[in-house]
């Protein structure tokens, strides 16, 4: 299990120590990444090349995402899948969250199909797996380090033709997120722009 710390000022590594040492003895090993803060991209990309395991797996750390799909995702790339992503907007999943949290999500979903085409009805949400080969090869290749990078990835998915399955869940959030909408909405329609214009340039090759 590996924590990658974006920076954070908020007692995060003290946190994770006392958990880890509560813990039992036995075969898992943890680390702890502290890193400065450049984005929520950067940090799932930095954990991504630290890791050694197979498949390779994030969960955005409010575990607002519950770790039971860890064996749905297992399942669907037992069966073929390159990457599972856990899905808001596929039949069996449930919401429970507030209206504006629903209605920027729902914004930023049309927009992102409107701007980069992907495969996937939910590139946003934070639990995803993925085989360590494509994982190496995906992350090597992105360039954002902001929260548009699950867009960038999943685009780069389909250019590749790697497969990709969504799995339902319920989701439990609440009012807090580090997101600022109001500064981080416009870098994330910027970053959009970004990725087609990369695509069209020859970035990604």
């Amino acid at each position: 299990m590996i924590l990658a710390d974006d920076g954070s000022t908020d007692g995060t590594a003290n946190v994770f120590g006392r958990a880890v040492a509560t813990l039992a003895a036995g075969p898992a090993r943890f680390r702890y990444l502290r890193l400065p803060h450049r984005g929520k991209g950067g940090a799932v990309r930095a954990g991504v090349f630290a890791a050694t395991g197979d498949p390779i797996m994030f969960f955005d750390s409010d575990l607002s995402i519950p770790l039971d799909l860890v064996d749905a995702f297992l399942a669907a790339l037992a069966d073929g899948a390159d990457i599972a992503v856990a899905s808001r907007y596929v039949p069996g999943s449930t919401q429970h969250r507030p209206w504006w949290r629903r209605l920027m999500g729902t914004a930023f979903r049309a927009c992102v199909h409107l701007v980069v085409p992907v495969d996937v009805r939910d590139t946003q949400c934070g639990g995803k797996a993925y085989t360590a080969a494509v994982a190496r090869d995906l992350f090597q290749r992105s360039r954002l380090d902001s929260f548009a990078f699950d867009a960038e990835v999943l685009f780069l998915a389909r250019r590749s033709r790697y497969r990709v399955r969504e799995i339902p869940f319920h989701l439990e959030q609440g009012r807090v997120t580090s997101v600022n909408f109001v500064l981080d909405t416009p870098k994330m329609l910027r970053d959009l722009v970004v990725i087609r214009l990369g695509a069209m340039t020859g970035r990604y090759r």
